[in-house]
């Protein structure tokens, strides 16, 4: 909980007949002090990945203080959290998870660093789609299997999924410090009205494709895929890179559907993506779904897939 703003030290001083000079002086020294004294304490919020980050900072403004557990160049399949994390854990106000594998291996333990830590997830309300079982290995020699279809836990990649993770965070926030309610809200709106906007262009701009399906490495783009009626080919099967007859008939699909890009993150290994690519003529792209960024990340996106599908359109010669 905040703080409340410690009372003006001089509301109840009398007036001095030694002179204004005094006072003067007096309140050049001692009032920087208390603007700092009085400053509300930060909401400290912890959350899984760094979109999520981003849209907390844009709701919490300055009245919140967002660390992201997964760092950049980490997957968060595998990531495990460091000493130095675990112990900001045991301080922090708030954790938003959304379900990605590492959580399922640490959420227990990460609760018992601090057990009267609220835990959102962000998930609650939303429509989830099913991912293939993964297996994973979490660092300690042994490989842990999913057992049966795991939902998918990339939920941000839409748009419309966020506006409504958006309003959660929201209400977590405004929970835990009811006095910054009011900007809350502000900055939810404002929020909410660019991530319509950008809803909206990539309707309009996904609409026009010719071809409705896409290559990828790691299948993390589903919900983007659902929200705007299309369709990702994953090239990574069950967490574990595809054998001989699966790249076979991975070519085949893609050759069939004249595919020219395969779409990858810096997170995986990219030598299978690599091998299809030159297979059907194509390309790679790097996009990475775990981006800070995440406007420019999506509105990337748009533009390499309407670049695609305009390639698609010609031939390809062997």
């Amino acid at each position: 909980m905040l703080r409340r703003r410690a009372c003006h030290p001089f509301a109840g001083l009398r007036r001095r007949s030694s002179g204004r000079l005094l006072v003067a002086a007096l309140l050049a020294t001692v009032l920087p002090m208390t603007a700092v004294a009085s400053a509300p304490k930060q909401v400290s919020v912890f959350v899984s990945v760094l979109p999520l980050a981003t849209f907390a900072e844009r709701i919490g403004g300055e009245r919140v203080a967002v660390r992201a557990m997964v760092q950049p160049g980490h997957s968060p399949a595998t990531y495990e959290p460091t000493p130095r994390q675990i112990t900001a854990l045991a301080d922090a106000d708030l954790y938003l998870r959304v379900g990605v594998p590492f959580e399922d291996a640490w959420m227990q333990r990460i609760s018992a660093t601090n057990p009267d830590m609220p835990v959102v997830d962000l998930r609650d309300g939303l429509t989830l789609r099913p991912q293939a079982a993964h297996t994973h290995d979490h660092g300690d020699g042994a490989r842990h299997q999913q057992e049966g279809p795991r939902m998918d836990a990339h939920v941000w990649t839409s748009p419309r999924l966020v506006r409504q993770m958006a309003e959660t965070i929201r209400a977590a926030l405004t929970e835990l410090d009811p006095a910054g309610a009011e900007t809350y809200a502000a900055n939810l709106a404002a929020l909410d009205a660019a991530l319509a906007a950008l809803d909206a262009a990539l309707q309009e701009q996904m609409g026009g494709l010719e071809n409705r399906s896409f290559l990828v490495y790691h299948p993390a783009w589903g919900y983007f895929a659902d929200a705007y009626g299309l369709s990702q080919v994953p090239i990574e099967y069950e967490g574990k890179e595809p054998g001989a007859r699966r790249l076979t008939a991975l070519i085949e699909q893609a050759q069939k559907n004249n595919a020219r890009v395969i779409l990858v993150q810096p997170q995986f290994d990219q030598r299978a993506a690599g091998q299809v690519a030159r297979a059907i003529g194509g390309r790679v792209e790097t996009v990475d779904p775990l981006s800070p960024d995440y406007f420019a990340t999506l509105r990337r996106l748009a533009e390499i897939l309407l670049d695609a599908d305009a390639s698609s359109a010609e031939p390809h010669q062997p």
